[in-house]
C-alpha cells in the first residue's frame, strides 16, 4: 500500500491540489481495457472526461444519490463492475483528476443505500486525491432493505465485500492510470460510510493510512432492533402512553433548560449530556399547564426512549440516544430500516409482522449477521502495528444513531488494547460534537462542519472556506497525522450562518479528544474558538471501560 518512496511534503499547497501527475489525453476506454487485463472479474461500463467547474454522476438512476457532482476540477471519470458469487456484481466509480495529489482516498454510502457516492467523491477530488465509491452492488433507497430478501450475496457485497474489492482495484487502476505509486491512501465516510471504514480496517487493516468515520453504524445487528424498540416504545397511535411529534420538541427544550449550564455556559448547545442530571417529572403536566407538558404515562414512555436498552439480566443491548436529542425521528412509528432488516435480512420472510418484535429477535440478528456486516471486531492492533490512524466523531444530538454507541466502541477498543500494551492515543482519536445531529447540521446554531464524509454547506467546494487548514478540517488533520506525526488534540468546527459560507462565520468551537470536552475560558466571545480550552469532563480514563461507562449516563428498559 503505502510506497517506499519518500513521503510528500506536508504543504498547504500539496493538500489542496498541488502537482501535476497525470494526463487527460489517457481518459479514453483502451486505457482502462488495458489495465483491466490484470483485474480479473473487472469490466468498464464507461469513461468520460469532465472539464474544470464540469458536472458528472447519474443522477437519474441513482436513488439514493440523485444529485450530481458539480463545480469538479479537470479529471477522469470511470465506472466498473465487478462480478461476484450467486450471479452478483457491484460497481464502482472512480475520479482520477489532472492534477493528482499523489493519494488516494475512497468514501461510503448511507443506510441500506448502494449507489455510487458521485457527490463525495467530487468534493474530496478537490484537494486532489483519485477517489472512488461503490454501490455495494444495488441502487435503493437508503431505508429501503427489501433487496436483500434471500440475496445472501448481495448482503456479503453491501456488508464488506464491494468495498474492498473497489478498494484493491481502484489502487491498481490509479497506479497504473498515473503510472506512479500512491504516496497514502485515505477513507471518509459517515454513518453506513463510517461502518464501512471501520469494518474495512478489522477485515484489512493494511487497506488505508488513515480513516475519517463519522457516527458509524458498526453495531448493525444491534443497532436496527433498536430502532424497532424505538418505535414499539412509543406505539400505538391511539394509546395513552402515547407521545405525539409536536411534544417531542417540548421535551428537547426541557432538557435544554436543565443540561445546557451543567457545562458551565447557558448557550443553547448540551455539551456534557451524560453529566446531566435530568428530572423528567419537570416535564408532568399540572393544574396550571396541560398542553406543553407531559402525562405520567407519556413520561415513562420519553424515559424508555433516552434509556439505555439492555436486556433480561441488565446487560446493553444497545445505548440510548443523548440528552437534547429530538427523539421523534425514530419514535413516532416503528422505523422502516428496523422493520427491512429484521423481516427481509434477519427472518428472511416478507410476512413478518413487526409488531411481534421481541429480544430473541435481537438474539436471532446476532446469529444471522446480515452480510458479516457488523464492525465488532474491537482488536484494531494490525490496523495500529502497521501505522494506521483513525479519527471518528459522533455529534451528540444525533437521533437516528446515538452519540453513546460511538463512545462504546471507543471504550472497547480501549479494552481491546490496552492490556497489549497499547496506547490507543497513538493512534485512534474520538470526538464528541455537541449539538450535531447526524453526520451534519444542528437545530441549535452549534458549530459542526469539520468537512467531513457527507457534510456539505453553501458555497463551499470543499475544505473550510478560509480555514483550510489541519486545525479546522478533519480531511487536512488525518493527513497531517498520517504523513507528518501531528495528532489531532482537537479539531476546531464553524458553523457557516444559514451554512452559507457567503453569509460568513457565525461561530466556532474546539471539539477536543476524547475524553476532554471544550470549556470556555469566561472571558471573550463565546463564538471564537479562542476563547475555549480542552479539559477533563470529570471521567478518569482509568474509570472507563465499555458499558459500564455508557450505562452510567441514564438507567436502562429490558426486555
Amino acid at each position: 500500500m503505502r510506497s517506499s518512496r519518500a513521503a510528500l511534503p506536508i504543504l498547504a499547497g500539496i493538500f489542496l491540489g498541488g502537482g501535476c501527475h497525470g494526463s487527460q489525453s489517457k481518459c479514453s476506454q483502451s486505457t482502462f481495457e488495458a489495465i483491466l487485463d490484470s483485474i480479473p472479474g473487472t469490466s468498464i461500463n464507461y469513461v468520460e472526461e469532465v472539464p474544470r467547474d464540469g458536472a458528472f454522476g447519474d443522477a437519474a438512476t441513482n436513488i439514493p444519490f440523485p444529485r450530481n457532482a458539480t463545480g469538479l476540477p479537470a479529471l477522469c471519470a470511470a465506472s466498473f463492475n465487478t462480478k461476484t458469487p450467486g450471479d452478483t456484481s457491484y460497481n464502482f466509480g472512480v475520479f482520477l483528476p489532472t492534477n493528482w495529489n499523489g493519494r488516494f482516498l475512497a468514501t461510503g454510502n448511507g443506510g441500506f443505500g448502494g449507489g455510487i457516492n458521485w457527490i463525495d467523491m467530487g468534493i474530496f477530488s478537490q484537494y486532489g486525491f483519485a477517489t472512488m465509491s461503490t454501490d455495494t452492488g444495488h441502487s435503493s433507497a437508503p431505508t429501503d432493505g427489501k433487496w436483500g430478501l434471500h440475496q445472501p450475496e448481495k448482503l456479503i457485497n453491501w456488508g464488506h465485500r464491494a468495498m474492498h474489492g473497489s478498494v484493491t482495484a481502484t489502487k491498481q487502476i490509479v497506479q497504473s492510470y498515473y503510472t506512479g505509486d500512491i504516496q497514502f491512501s485515505y477513507y471518509a465516510g459517515c454513518s453506513t460510510g463510517g461502518r464501512q471504514g471501520l469494518r474495512e480496517i478489522q477485515l484489512h487493516p493494511d487497506a488505508f493510512d488513515g480513516v475519517v468515520v463519522g457516527a458509524p453504524a458498526w453495531w448493525t445487528t444491534h443497532l436496527q432492533p433498536w430502532t424497532m424498540k424505538q418505535g414499539l416504545t412509543n406505539a400505538p397511535a391511539n394509546s395513552s402512553h402515547h407521545i405525539p411529534p409536536p411534544l417531542f420538541r417540548t421535551i428537547a427544550d426541557e432538557m435544554t433548560r436543565q443540561c445546557d449550564a451543567q457545562d458551565g455556559l447557558r448557550d443553547g448547545i448540551i455539551s456534557d449530556p451524560d453529566g446531566c442530571s435530568f428530572d423528567f417529572n419537570r416535564l408532568l403536566c399540572s393544574s396550571g399547564n396541560k398542553t406543553a407538558c407531559l402525562t405520567a404515562a407519556q413520561i415513562d414512555t420519553a424515559e424508555r426512549l433516552y434509556s439505555n436498552y439492555l436486556d433480561t439480566k441488565q446487560a446493553l443491548v444497545f445505548p440510548g440516544i443523548s440528552l437534547g436529542a429530538d427523539a421523534a425521528a425514530l419514535s413516532a412509528q416503528p422505523s422502516t430500516l428496523g422493520i427491512d432488516f429484521l423481516r427481509y435480512w434477519v427472518h428472511n420472510d416478507s410476512s413478518w409482522d413487526y409488531s411481534t418484535f421481541e429480544y430473541s429477535d435481537v438474539l436471532l440478528s446476532e446469529s444471522v449477521n446480515p452480510g458479516a456486516a457488523t464492525a465488532d471486531d474491537f482488536d484494531l492492533s494490525p490496523f495500529q502495528n502497521r501505522g494506521g490512524k483513525l479519527i471518528h466523531y459522533h455529534g451528540l444530538a444525533d437521533n437516528l444513531i446515538p452519540a453513546r454507541s460511538s463512545r462504546y466502541f471507543y471504550d472497547q477498543v480501549y479494552r481491546a488494547l490496552t492490556p497489549k500494551g497499547i496506547h490507543v492515543d497513538d493512534f485512534y482519536r474520538f470526538f464528541h460534537v455537541p449539538g450535531m445531529e447526524h453526520c451534519m447540521g444542528s437545530a441549535v446554531a452549534a458549530p459542526w462542519y469539520i468537512g467531513g464524509g457527507t457534510q456539505s454547506v453553501t458555497g463551499a467546494s470543499h475544505s473550510v472556506p478560509g480555514f483550510a487548514d489541519p486545525e479546522h478540517d478533519v480531511i487536512l488533520a488525518i493527513m497531517a497525522w498520517v504523513e507528518g506525526g501531528t495528532a489531532p488534540d482537537k479539531i476546531v468546527a464553524t458553523k457557516f450562518r444559514n451554512d452559507s459560507v457567503f453569509a460568513g462565520v457565525e461561530s466556532q468551537r474546539p471539539l477536543c479528544a476524547y475524553p476532554l470536552q471544550a470549556a470556555y475560558l469566561g472571558r471573550g466571545g463565546i463564538k471564537d474558538a479562542r476563547n475555549w480550552e480542552c479539559v477533563e469532563a470529570g471521567t478518569d480514563r482509568a474509570e472507563r471501560g465499555g458499558s459500564g461507562n455508557i450505562l452510567a449516563g441514564l438507567t436502562g428498559e429490558s426486555g
